[in-house]
């Protein structure tokens, strides 16, 4: 990342080989590229990191933990806002000793005092009570209640920091899957849709599969991508291929 210019990235989304969790042949310093694109995201930037933690001997890596302190106390990140994406239709499973971990956390940096852009509407969700109307009351500093408006719940509201998206509805093409860890389409494309416009810069330092390379182009946004393992980068290429194949045909 070195070859990048300071403050040219206007996105980071990106899912680190986290603990053990995935098999890459060197470990890679979190830090480090934390570091690194820090110093090549503008002023107001955002990174998204979906991480996880390694359980082990009963206990937990605390890798989340660890990184959020890292990024915030040495690198000079203001966590913006801890996300947790609930895997729904996810298939059960047996754990007989512990919980079964259906989750990952999305770590929302930001880079300065507020985000560049920030566009939460596209993400909204249906509401519950969507047509009912709501009489509320207020109290005054001597204790009498007084009534306020009546308020209408609009048909949608805001989304909130659990994230239900099942990670097998994906892309129908089988390349994707030929990585052990990727996150699902929508993820990226609803982090893509509030925290970046078209035309806009996006960066993933662990590009794995080329997940957020592929969303990014479909939704008029340029990447960079970086990955280390020669398997995956050729999965990445394919995929993308695949994208810029169906863009000639239409």
């Amino acid at each position: 990342m070195r070859m990048i210019p300071e403050e040219t990235i206007d996105l980071v989304v990106t899912s680190p080989p986290y603990d053990n969790l995935r098999t890459y042949n060197s470990a890679a310093d979190l830090t480090e590229v934390g570091r690194e694109c820090f110093r090549v995201m503008k002023d107001g930037a955002i990174m998204a990191v979906v991480i996880q933690d390694q359980t082990k001997d009963f206990g937990k890596s605390c890798t989340t933990a660890r990184t959020i302190v890292k990024y915030v106390d040495e690198i000079g990140f203001k966590l913006f806002e801890t996300v947790i994406w609930a895997k729904s239709g996810r298939p059960g499973a047996w754990w007989n000793k512990r919980f079964r971990v259906d989750h990952e956390y999305i770590l929302l940096f930001l880079k300065g005092d507020r985000p560049r852009y920030f566009n939460k509407e596209p993400l909204k969700v249906p509401a519950i009570y969507a047509g009912t109307r709501f009489h509320g009351t207020t109290r005054k500093n001597n204790g009498e209640l007084v009534g306020t408006s009546d308020n209408v719940q609009a048909e949608k509201k805001c989304r909130g920091t659990i994230w239900y998206i099942d990670p097998s509805k994906s892309e129908k093409r089988s390349i994707k899957h030929e990585h052990p860890a990727t996150f699902p389409d929508k993820l990226v494309d609803d982090l893509l849709v509030c925290f970046s416009r078209e035309g806009d810069i996006v960066l993933d330092p662990f590009m794995g599969s080329g997940t957020t390379a592929v969303q990014a182009l479909k939704m008029g946004r340029n990447f960079i991508g970086f990955e280390i393992e020669r398997e995956y980068i050729e999965i990445a290429n394919k995929r993308l291929d695949a994208v810029h194949s169906e863009e000639a045909t239409e």
